[in-house]
């Protein structure tokens, strides 16, 4: 039995999944005729109570194409020092867009309004222009924490009296909806623009939906191109989003239940040295100084237990929607004879 906790992408679709994708009526999505993906689109921007969506193949071109509309090359994004889309997304703010992150040294990833008034250049020709602030809910090198909406509300305050966009990268925001009890359209009113994945928690093949009102989105389509985005008879892979969006939110309950559990074994072990906090479906930890990291991952791996690395001594396990009950409570037996 192999265990893959890498990460929630690493899903396969379920029966289910892949019958709604053979059923699905298709067109050429380039002409803006396929009706499936058409259907997604609108579906989502419904829920986020925006004008407009627009579907990706990854989270990533969303976060890049969303960095395009809301600066110029020069600018200058406001984000957390662990934010995807400065240590995850190949430099691509610097590549695509020509602009450099100001990073803010929060906690698990969150900061606060009073940072981010801290972190916004003064109106000086020979300063970096700031024009947005970018957060990510749920935190993945935070340990999948969630943000408090009040300082998200507090945080918009301050980009609406400075002038700044706002995005968020809502690779996981369904975990964060689950756990705090929260709805699209609160995000909505909130952000300019939304990235959401389909292909982590909700168990798709692929895809990810860019959201926002047409006088920010209406430049995203082109800039998808741009990046070779584009796809043709894409309905068969918006179908499964479809499903997903109807079947499989609700149940990311189990997933942050089973990680839970599982940082509840490994805080039992003399060689952890810490845990992050656990609210959703990532567990982040380090072990104790001495331990050879690698090898650590080599013996969960001799067992076909695959976990990954994070850099700076950080271990991560992603529960998932493939994670079954039979692989819990394997992994919990084998973690507890450490």
């Amino acid at each position: 039995m192999t265990i893959d906790l890498r990460s929630d992408t690493v899903t396969k679709p379920s029966h289910q999944m892949l019958e709604a994708m053979m059923q699905a009526q298709v067109g050429d999505d380039v002409f803006r005729e396929d009706v499936t993906v058409n259907k997604l689109e609108r579906k989502v921007a419904e829920m986020f109570g925006k004008e407009d969506a627009l579907f990706f193949p990854s989270g990533t071109m969303a976060n890049q194409t969303a960095l395009k509309l809301h600066t110029n090359p020069g600018d200058q994004v406001i984000c957390d020092k662990y934010a995807h889309i400065y240590n995850y997304e190949s430099g691509g703010a610097s590549f695509n867009s020509g602009v450099s992150c100001k990073l803010i040294d929060g906690i698990q990833g969150m900061f606060t309004a009073k940072q981010v008034e801290e972190a916004i250049n003064p109106d000086a020709y020979y300063y970096s222009k700031t024009s947005l602030v970018e957060i990510e809910n749920t935190t993945n090198k935070g340990g999948g924490a969630c943000w408090d909406f009040n300082e998200i509300l507090k945080i918009k305050t301050i980009c609406t009296h400075n002038n700044l966009g706002f995005h968020l990268d809502g690779a996981r925001l369904w975990n964060a909806l689950v756990v705090k009890n929260e709805n699209t359209k609160q995000y909505g009113e909130v952000f300019d623009t939304i990235s959401v994945c389909l292909s982590k928690g909700l168990g798709c093949p692929i895809g990810s939906l860019l959201v926002g009102d047409t006088g920010i989105m209406k430049d995203a389509i082109r800039i998808r191109k741009i990046f070779g985005g584009n796809m043709r008879q894409a309905g068969y892979l918006a179908a499964a989003g479809l499903y997903a969006l109807e079947n499989n939110i609700d149940r990311l309950k189990e997933d942050h239940i089973r990680a839970k559990e599982i940082g509840e074994v490994l805080a039992k072990l003399s060689i952890i040295k810490s845990i992050e906090p656990i609210e959703t479906n990532i567990v982040i930890f380090e072990l104790n100084d001495g331990i050879d990291e690698k090898m650590f991952v080599k013996k969960l791996a001799n067992k076909s237990i695959y976990i990954i690395s994070m850099g700076g001594g950080k271990l991560r396990m992603v529960t998932h929607l493939d994670y079954t009950d039979i692989m819990h409570n394997k992994l919990i037996g084998l973690i507890a004879s450490f």
